[in-house]
């Protein structure tokens, strides 16, 4: 009697098993609670990228990958066609299987490298560095900097000046690279192109031409643009009159340029007492 029982436990057990197994399985063919069919949901083919690709890329056949893609989710703007992307240049980065989207390519006229990736009404230019105008090495793609220019107009060392020409200067390559590594070390390079204006690109060769300038790097999240006026030898050994900003009446934050009044000379008396000698001011009554 008691082996009859076990064998009906057993029987039950193995058809309660086999009737929630077969009912999972149901479960997961229609595609959970909302009985839609998972075979059923269409799908489009979308190229996505087969590696990292970095700014300047041109596209390859190797750099394309198809995978298919819920049509009604497909990333707007997104490719389907190979010949569609093949041969464009990247001027975004773009991770792996990461969608190709129209706004990190150029145009197919564009071609690849750095022309692409100038924004419209901007040049780039370079200028020639050293270690020290490099600020040692860590002018990178994608820094920014203040252009200092020393420059001599009248020939006379007196005049010589040094100034802030032109400030929050973006970096679009060291050297020939584009885009900084991952681990953002210094470079060292002796050409660094910085993204300008025209105006900007004719301020910055006069400066490199007619004298030095110098780069001063600075925190990208820095946006202000300081007023200065320049500085002199005569003001930087502080035997001039320095130039000073003031506040101007109307506005209370307009800088406008001072020049502090020369000192009043005093009358003085040199007096020698053996080996020593002193300057002593005569008393005016």
């Amino acid at each position: 009697m008691a082996r009859i029982r076990v064998f009906v436990v057993l029987a039950l057990a193995v058809a309660a098993g086999g009737t929630f197994a077969y009912g999972t399985y149901q479960y997961m063919q229609n595609g959970g609670p909302k009985g839609t069919p998972a075979a059923s949901i269409p799908t489009s083919a979308v190229l996505v990228a087969a590696q990292d690709l970095q700014i300047g890329a041109s596209l390859r056949q190797e750099d394309l990958r198809a995978v298919q893609w819920p049509s009604n989710a497909v990333p707007a703007g997104a490719f389907g066609k190979p010949e569609d992307l093949i041969g464009r240049g990247i001027i975004m980065p773009v991770m792996t299987n990461e969608p190709f989207l129209p706004s990190k390519l150029a145009s197919k006229e564009a071609g690849a490298g750095l022309p692409p990736v100038i924004p419209e009404g901007f040049r780039a230019l370079s200028v020639r560095v050293n270690e020290v105008i490099g600020v040692a090495g860590y002018v990178l793609p994608g820094t920014r900097v203040d252009v200092v220019a020393t420059v001599n107009p009248t020939m006379n060392q007196p005049d010589v000046t040094s100034k802030v020409i032109l400030t929050n200067v973006q970096v679009v390559a060291a050297g020939t690279k584009i885009e900084q590594d991952d681990k953002n070390k210094p470079v060292q390079v002796t050409v660094v192109t910085l993204l300008v204006n025209p105006d900007e690109a004719e301020k910055l060769t006069l400066a490199s031409t007619e004298g030095k300038i110098q780069l001063a790097l600075r925190n990208p999240l820095d946006k202000t643009a300081p007023v200065t006026f320049g500085i002199k030898p005569a003001v930087l050994m502080g035997t001039g009159a320095p130039v000073r900003r003031v506040a101007s009446a109307s506005t209370g934050r307009k800088l406008q340029p001072q020049v502090a009044p020369a000192p009043v000379a005093v009358p003085t008396v040199e007096i020698i007492r053996g080996d020593k000698r002193s300057q002593e001011v005569v008393a005016q009554e």
